[in-house]
């Protein structure tokens, strides 16, 4: 049966894997880096996922990402009377067919304890059954000498919080004050954490958005209702593995999912200018101004809080042209929100529209 089971999978992954279509994904460099897209926290059969590894590579190329990891559970290993346990076996047949897609495979785990300290991903390991041990803070230090990223997953998971409030127990200040803990996940699958955001900027944390998949990405996030699939942008110097993993490490990242992105003002605010731009006024009465604002990315804008006499909201579309009309009125600066662009546990980012 085992035989069997394991035969099923490989020509699945093996007929997923022949597609050769890749979806572009709309989304800018910053000056001097390049915009990696990226999915950290994923499962497959070798724990609690229905998918074998190859398979996640096929969806990674389709959806147009450029990095992945495989993360599956150390702790849990829910199929181990059919398929061994082996805690390197996802990456490890999966990176053949990462290099075939030019996918950036992370080799990573998730060590799976209950709250606290609750679920982390440890990234950029080399051998991941060295995590399998009794005390998590012996996992901890194995993945670091490894020179691991750890990423604290979904910490206002409501099967660990009842009431979706992340909260710091001592255990993470205990990591963050060694350094061990290096990024939060601002969105999960379907969640996301607001609170994430003060964290990350107390303690200069990277801020991640994964789907933390266990089944069919395309059947879980199916369009038209999701445009995309969670993902963490980085800003990488290169597109390679140790670009990535010093990004990373640098704090270099947005959080990218339902039109929505989180981070740092830092980072967004660059990022926002790079996806769009302002043309020249081409008309005027004795009233009006007109004006068009491009939006070349597939985020679209949407801002609010206008300033007096000027346009008190506008949606920048995706992947379009947006006209707008301003009144003679206005002298001060054409300032607004944008309200999906979150830097901030209350805070979202504020942009100037410079048409003169």
């Amino acid at each position: 049966m085992r035989k069997i089971l394991v035969t099923s999978f490989l020509i699945a992954a093996v007929s997923f894997a022949g597609s050769g279509q890749r979806k572009t994904v709309n989304l800018p460099d910053l000056p001097g880096y390049v915009t990696l897209k990226c999915d950290f926290h994923l499962h497959t059969v070798f724990s609690d996922g229905n998918v074998w590894p190859v398979y996640r590579v096929g969806e990674a190329y389709r959806d147009g990402l450029d990095a992945i990891a495989i993360t599956d559970h150390i702790e849990y290993t829910p199929k181990k009377d059919m398929i061994p346990i082996n805690h390197n076996a996802g990456w490890g047949i999966a990176q053949g067919t990462a290099k075939e897609y030019n996918i950036i495979l992370v080799h990573g785990a998730e060590l799976t304890r209950k709250m606290p300290p609750g679920h982390v991903n440890a990234l950029f390991i080399q051998d991941a059954s060295l995590l399998d041990t009794d005390s998590i803070m012996d996992a901890y230090e194995a993945a670091i000498k490894q020179g691991a990223f750890l990423q604290w997953n979904h910490p206002g998971w409501r099967s660990q919080e009842p009431d979706g409030i992340p909260k710091l127990y001592p255990i993470h200040k205990t990591l963050i004050e060694k350094g061990w803990l290096h990024g939060i996940e601002f969105f999960n699958d379907s969640e996301y954490y607001p609170l994430v955001m003060t964290f990350c900027k107390q303690y200069n944390l990277a801020v991640m958005a994964n789907s933390d998949n266990h089944g069919i990405i395309s059947e879980t996030y199916p369009k038209p209702e999701y445009t995309n699939r969670p993902m963490t942008l980085v800003f990488a110097k290169a597109r390679t593995s140790e670009a990535l993993k010093e990004a990373m490490f640098a704090g270099r990242t947005l959080a990218y999912f339902r039109d929505m992105l989180a981070g740092r003002e830092e980072y967004a605010k660059p990022f926002f200018y790079q996806c769009i731009s302002v043309g020249k006024p081409y008309y005027e009465n004795d009233k009006t101004i007109f004006f068009e604002v491009t939006n070349k990315s597939d985020v679209p804008f949407y801002l609010v809080n206008g300033v007096k006499d000027a346009p008190q909201e506008i949606t920048l579309i995706a992947n379009g042209t947006t006209r707008v009309a301003v009144s003679k009125k206005v002298t001060a600066p054409l300032t607004y929100d944008v309200k999906n662009v979150i830097t901030g546990e209350n805070e979202v980012l504020k942009i100037e529209l410079k048409y003169k």
